[in-house]
């Protein structure tokens, strides 16, 4: 089998050249959307962090509340950050839920107009599918190399990093949700004379919306499954005392922090869980 092996196809030493092309080439994009991130991540941060705990908890309580119209949604809520203050992991848990919030708004702003777009044109979605295949499958450790060679350590790599394993999840469901509206309910606007935005807008987008609302919660899950991963690229948040406790074997750290992120994963599902 040697000869196969000396005719090696240079994957790595084309990925190899392409990023360094892009580090020589793109310093000011990548400076200017490392700022971009940078802000984005400070402004939540401080609009969390800044106010009393307790202030905080209230406003999610009631967040919870006016999603879910259900006081035990609210009770749970409220009972799950209290056990987070007692667990003294409130920082920490701020902290995830930027990075969080963060790759949510990120995600979302460039997941639902691209799912919109390739339902819209079959063989678009044809075109781009290999690729948000690589984006899930791709090992996740793989995406902070370029992270951390584009935009160093800390908060911005860790949330570039989560953007590219998520924003898919948006686009898929998106995708699914616009290209199952039903052809009775599109006929019927066209014949009304809706125009192909008022049908979007008025037809598509609402028949789609629990579809969207999935891929809502499903990036906010899956970004909170990269807050360990965005820790080892210098990124706050409850990854840090999981791999604190890993590198010490602390059992105790270990389990408190990671029942902690369960906590926050459990809140932000039972929160944002829709049904049509």
């Amino acid at each position: 089998m040697d000869w196969l092996t000396d005719t090696k196809i240079p994957v790595g030493k084309t990925a190899k050249t392409v990023f360094d092309w892009l580090q020589a080439n793109g310093a000011a994009f990548f400076d200017g959307l490392a700022a971009v991130m940078e802000f984005l991540i400070d402004s939540i941060l401080w609009v969390l962090q800044t106010p009393h705990p307790l202030l905080i908890i209230a406003v999610f309580v009631g967040i919870a509340y006016a999603i879910q119209r259900s006081w035990k949604t609210a009770l749970f809520v409220a009972l799950g950050f209290l056990f987070i203050l007692n667990q003294d992991y409130w920082e920490e848990t701020t902290e995830s839920l930027t990075l969080v919030l963060s790759a949510c708004l990120v995600c979302m702003a460039i997941g639902v107009p691209i799912g919109i777009a390739v339902a819209h044109r079959p063989r678009l979605f044809t075109a781009i599918r290999p690729v948000l295949d690589l984006m899930q499958t791709l090992p996740t450790f793989v995406y902070l190399i370029p992270a951390i060679v584009f935009f160093g350590i800390g908060m911005v790599p860790g949330l570039i990093a989560t953007v590219i394993f998520v924003v898919p999840a948006p686009i898929r469901l998106t995708h699914l949700g616009i290209s199952s509206t039903p052809k009775p309910l599109l006929e019927a606007a066209q014949a009304f004379g809706a125009t192909p935005t008022q049908t979007l807008w008025k037809v598509e987008l609402p028949y789609a919306l629990p579809q969207i609302m999935a891929g809502l919660n499903q990036t906010i899950m899956l970004s909170l499954s990269m807050v360990v991963i965005a820790a080892l690229v210098g990124a706050d948040g409850l990854g840090v005392p999981v791999v604190r406790a890993l590198n010490q074997v602390n059992t105790a750290l270990g389990f408190e922090s990671g029942f902690v992120i369960v906590i926050v994963a459990i809140m932000l599902d039972r929160v944002l869980r829709v049904t049509r």
